[in-house]
């Protein structure tokens, strides 16, 4: 997963399912049940599961989107992060609804957490999972911008995917050509061609000093040098037959 879907919206729409899961889950199974709760008192307590449950995951979308616009990038270890964190959120907000006065729970925190969290977090997680995988799919395909950053704070290039023509390699650097208003330019940005192919995963290399968007592609000049979008590059044999695919 490299892409986040930050839409407040969609994932909104996400956490109601989540509530909704929830409320008919804590209905169903209950899992405190003993038998002195009647149908009225089921209803509200999963109803404020389930409200509880909402508000967790709207807090998660505000920590993510935050987190996400401030590195311009996602992986599977944040995306375990996140739903962990909203985990850790419901746990703690759960449980202060069950220690309340409405409930007034009888489980010290250990036993409400092997005893009934567990529980729900088994049958929740997958429901996450699968609803998280589907938001990304709703992604305008409009909002397809690339950030580009490097090792300083102050290294970064905001673009169009669709303007990225190609990244070079400079030494301790790499040059990112791109065209802006019909003309190339370039910007120095302080990393490695190794970890922009990581976050950038479209692009191809054909130079162990050259990445290109194969959008751009336009002709060979020669059996060892490619023409671009207003630049020519030369191709190591290496990667010449990925190229001729093109």
């Amino acid at each position: 997963m490299k892409q986040l879907n930050i839409s407040i919206k969609h994932n909104l729409v996400i956490g109601l399912l989540i509530a909704l899961w929830l409320f008919i889950f804590a209905f169903i199974i209950k899992p405190f049940d003993d038998g002195t709760i009647n149908f009225r008192a089921w209803f509200l307590i999963s109803f404020e599961f389930s409200v509880v449950a909402f508000v967790c995951y709207g807090f998660l979308t505000i920590i993510q989107k935050s987190f996400y616009k401030r590195i311009g990038k996602w992986n599977a270890g944040l995306e375990i992060t996140a739903i962990f964190l909203f985990h850790v959120l419901y746990l703690i907000g759960v449980f202060a609804f069950y220690k309340s006065p409405i409930l007034n729970g009888g489980y010290h925190f250990s036993e409400f957490f092997s005893v009934i969290f567990i529980k729900v977090a088994l049958i929740l997680t997958p429901v996450i999972i699968l609803a998280r995988r589907y938001l990304i799919k709703l992604i305008p395909l409009k909002d397809d911008v690339l950030i580009i950053k490097g090792e300083n704070r102050l290294d970064i290039l905001k673009i169009q995917k669709a303007d990225l023509v190609c990244i070079s390699n400079a030494q301790n650097y790499v040059e990112v050509f791109y065209t802006e208003n019909g003309k190339l330019t370039s910007k120095l940005l302080r990393t490695s061609l190794k970890n922009i192919q990581k976050d950038f995963s479209f692009l191809m290399q054909i130079h162990r000093s050259h990445l290109i968007n194969p959008s751009h592609f336009k002709s060979w000049r020669n059996q060892n040098t490619i023409v671009l979008t207003q630049i020519e590059l030369p191709v190591s044999k290496n990667y010449k037959e990925t190229l001729l695919a093109l």
